[in-house]
């Protein structure tokens, strides 16, 4: 099968696309054939190996797992004797983190993983970002801030991946949200919902008057102290890009004050928290009240120019691998 390898860290140039042996599912394991990935800021900087903290997890001095990629959408290929929750032809999605990489023909995971039957009312392409923008978003919006009907959130970076499901998310749990993005995104922004739009090339939001219950800020370009004015008394400033000042600020707030710096890493959270969240983003999906919002599809063959231009930092929504189909 072909896949993406990333042997060493650096540049979106290090990626090689090449043959391996495909894989053969453990007696706990699902083998799917995927039809669709995800590539996302977060895989660029495995790629980078940047933070270089998070090369305790990725490796320290080169990739652990060299097949690049975590989300995934396909077709169940073959089970394990022991499985019980998938069958043969079932059509799932998920992530794979911290494990074998889902930028590739096919791949092996525990049923007991993050990975879920598909809706029925979506496609490859939509399913395989779910677990990035979708299950990130909501879980820092429902579980890490608590939102509640009728506060009021700002989403900073509101035109990205995690920004539309954020903004979306939101909107259905009854929030007045606020997004701030560039001027190319903001009838984007507008069309999903977004009660206001800041554009961040005229104004500033910390400038303004405006206070705000959430900051989620999804691209990790501001920070707790900047924003502080800009929260009501007990507001929150979210960011899912981890530095270690946001960790000082977060540990900071924790004990002091009554406004909050809060971080957490997702992928990291247990499968049993994760769970409930996808079971929730299958139901909004299927009844529509959320949708997935795709900008470019590559095929395998041109990793390296998807992972460049994801590192732009310019994309509108999500950017979706298309696999090669095997004869």
């Amino acid at each position: 099968m072909k896949a993406s390898f990333c042997t060493k860290y650096g540049k979106a140039d290090v990626l090689v696309i090449k043959e391996t042996t495909k894989p053969k599912p453990k007696n706990n394991e699902v083998l799917i054939k995927i039809y669709s990935a995800s590539v996302t800021a977060a895989d660029t900087m495995m790629r980078a190996g940047s933070p270089y903290l998070g090369r305790l997890f990725m490796g320290l001095r080169k990739p652990k797992y060299p097949i690049t990629g975590t989300g995934f959408a396909g077709k169940i290929e073959a089970i394990g004797d022991a499985v019980t929750l998938f069958n043969n032809g079932d059509d799932v999605f998920g992530e794979s983190i911290f494990s074998t990489g889902t930028n590739a023909q096919y791949v092996c995971i525990p049923e007991d993983a993050l990975i879920s039957k598909m809706p029925s009312t979506m496609t490859y392409d939509q399913a395989a970002p779910v677990c990035d923008g979708a299950l990130t978003s909501l879980s820092f919006l429902k579980d890490i801030a608590q939102l509640q009907a009728g506060q009021s959130v700002l989403i900073n970076g509101a035109s990205g991946s995690l920004g539309t499901a954020a903004l979306q998310i939101a909107k259905h749990f009854g929030a007045q949200v606020t997004g701030v993005c560039s001027t190319g995104n903001v009838d984007m922004v507008k069309a999903l919902g977004a009660d206001k739009v800041i554009d961040y090339t005229y104004e500033d939001f910390t400038e303004q008057a405006q206070r705000y219950d959430i900051i989620f800020d999804t691209v990790g370009k501001s920070s707790f102290l900047r924003c502080k004015q800009s929260l009501t008394k007990q507001g929150s400033y979210l960011s899912p890009v981890f530095s270690f000042r946001h960790l000082l600020q977060m540990l900071w707030t924790s004990s002091i004050g009554l406004k909050k710096a809060k971080f957490s890493a997702t992928g990291m959270r247990p499968v049993s928290e994760l769970r409930p969240l996808i079971n929730e983003l299958t139901t909004l999906f299927e009844q529509g009240n959320i949708k997935t919002v795709i900008d470019r599809h590559y095929p395998l063959d041109d990793i390296v120019d998807a992972h460049q231009y994801v590192g732009k930092g310019h994309k509108k929504g999500n950017i979706v691998l298309r696999m090669v189909r095997v004869c």
